[in-house]
């Protein structure tokens, strides 16, 4: 009888021992320093972030932490990403934390490319928002080395291109991490161009009705977001360049030969026009070798889908509007220059 009664208080002696051995592993760490910082990468199961929690010194045991979440049927819609989390913070703080993805604020740049913006000027532009030359985004923008999505569109290799990626370095307002490098800059820009074209209803088959590659369509855009200002505008001005191009006309667009000058004019004059370069379309046939800017949406589509008229010329009004006057031949095409100076 003794001997029994002997068991009987070894067992629960040993049974409260476990007991109180998990209950102590389930607790949390002493508070000690700062927060750590924890990366669950993409992928990762509850079992490899316990095993890592406890790694970190953020947990006692990643066991426990295993068990509590089948317990509470957590740990399947934790969030990749880098958590800052201290010692003594709680299971169910970690758990809460995780489920809602309250990962660090990776420190961003922010930086806009307005439409119409030449290679140089992006280049520039990168260089400021990242305190580097110009020189370090240019380099990448003329070859495109090693850039998956220069595949993914097809950009030519040519040695007239002025600049490889001319014309395919998306618009639009970017927020990027801090440590980003240029090569990651160039390709988030180009896939927003993808993107942009994906929002567009059956693009490549438009494209291939009208019998035109990628690259064409970018040139003939960037043409037109060169030229005009009045959105409306913009698919008009598209149906001339296509007129004149399937007239066998040289295009004479004065964006081209301003492409070609250290700085902008106001005014072109005719020793400008006969400056020797492909992308001169005042002695060149056809397009230019590439594009001459990076178009917006609305240049794209408007190139993607012109409109059609039987109009071969327009001249800037004077009047303030940035608008046009359109006219089907050359001689009403110099009335219109004349009606235009009239509004100066």
């Amino acid at each position: 009888m003794r001997t029994v009664l002997i068991l009987i208080l070894v067992l629960a002696a040993a049974a409260g021992g476990g007991a109180w051995y998990i209950w102590n592993g389930m607790q949390p760490v002493e508070p000690a320093g700062p927060a750590v910082t924890v990366t669950i990468e993409k992928g990762m199961g509850s079992s490899q972030i316990a095993d890592l929690l406890e790694e970190k010194g953020i947990i006692k045991n990643g066991l426990f932490f295993k068990g509590y979440l089948k317990w509470v049927q957590e740990g399947s819609s934790f969030k990749a990403g880098t958590y800052n989390v201290s010692p003594g913070d709680s299971y169910d703080t970690l758990i809460s934390r995780m489920n809602e993805g309250d990962v660090v604020k990776e420190e961003t740049v922010v930086f806009t490319i307005p439409e119409g913006y030449t290679a140089v000027q992006v280049a520039d532009k990168l260089a400021e928002a990242w305190g580097q030359k110009a020189e370090v985004f240019l380099q990448l923008i003329d070859s495109g080395a090693g850039l998956e999505a220069v595949g993914t569109l097809g950009i030519p290799e040519n040695k007239e291109l002025r600049h490889r990626l001319e014309g395919y370095l998306f618009p639009e307002t970017y927020e990027l991490a801090k440590d980003s490098t240029p090569q990651q800059v160039i390709e988030a820009m180009l896939e927003q161009l993808v993107k942009k074209l994906d929002t567009i209803p059956e693009w490549k088959a438009k494209l291939a009705n009208r019998g035109l590659t990628l690259h064409e369509l970018m040139t003939v855009a960037s043409l037109v977001e060169r030229e005009v200002v009045v959105n409306e505008e913009r698919p008009l001005v598209a149906g001339i360049i296509y007129n004149r191009l399937d007239k066998g006309q040289k295009l004479e667009i004065d964006a081209t030969v301003q492409y070609l000058l250290d700085k902008q004019k106001e005014r072109l004059y005719e020793k400008d026009l006969k400056v020797e370069s492909p992308y001169n379309t005042y002695k060149q046939e056809g397009l230019p070798p590439g594009p001459i800017s990076s178009p917006g949406l609305a240049s794209i589509e408007a190139a993607m889908t012109p409109e059609i008229s039987e109009y071969f010329f327009y001249v800037t009004k004077k009047d303030g509007s940035q608008g046009h006057l359109f006219a089907k031949t050359y001689k009403e095409h110099l009335a219109n220059i004349e009606k235009s100076k009239q509004n100066q």
